[in-house]
């Protein structure tokens, strides 16, 4: 069942964004096994909620959040997954986005908890800076404007519509995370990351002003 998952995810984003790739979805699967071993979940919800949390990510589907949970529910049906665990990837897909970070879970469990974590992991660190830029340059956005503030308290359809520089994105979501983080391990690993992009933003705005 994972194989033929992994086989679906891998076919249906061979010409993703970098940033949301295959690749993407490896390290979320890699890092939410990871998590899951230190918590009392379900691992086969787990790792189907991970490998198909982005099969069809809204920002690349004009904002249509409908799609990809259409598009898990058929696949998985397809091969044979009962409904109850169906159900469960379902809400996992559609609750893990941040979103603008202004607006409450309707659904709660340690599952999307663990799923949730390897997710905003991999907007972290070394490989979250890496895929700010890289969707940036698809996007066309500027790397920086000093005279374009970040926008902290966005309503989910703002930061959804929202154009501002790379830059700003880390302080709009990345920076965040941190504390944002559910499990005791998905908060350890994430306070590493974070320390590591603060070092980087330093470097950056000291290279920004010639100062090095």
């Amino acid at each position: 069942m994972i194989q033929q998952t992994i086989d679906y995810v891998k076919s249906e984003l061979e010409n993703a964004e970098g940033g949301h790739d295959w690749w993407h979805i490896y390290r979320v699967w890699k890092t939410a096994k990871q998590i899951a071993a230190s918590e009392p979940v379900d691992i086969r919800v787990v790792e189907l909620g991970a490998l198909l949390h982005d099969i069809a990510d809204s920002k690349f589907h004009d904002g249509d959040e409908t799609i990809g949970p259409r598009k898990a529910s058929e696949f998985l049906t397809s091969i044979g997954v009962d409904q109850k665990t169906i159900d469960h990837v379902i809400l996992i897909i559609q609750n893990i986005s941040f979103g603008g970070g202004n607006f409450e879970k309707k659904f709660h469990s340690p599952e999307l908890e663990v799923v949730q974590d390897a997710d905003r992991l991999d907007a972290l660190g070394a490989i979250g800076i890496a895929r700010t830029f890289n969707y940036g340059g698809f996007k066309n956005r500027a790397i920086y404007d000093p005279n374009i503030p970040p926008e902290l308290n966005m309503t989910k359809a703002e930061y959804k519509k929202s154009t501002a520089p790379s830059v700003n994105h880390f302080y709009e979501k990345l920076l965040l995370l941190k504390d944002l983080m559910n499990t005791p391990t998905g908060k350890k690993m994430a306070e590493q990351r974070h320390q590591f992009m603060e070092t980087y933003l330093d470097q950056f705005y000291q290279e920004w002003e010639g100062k090095l």
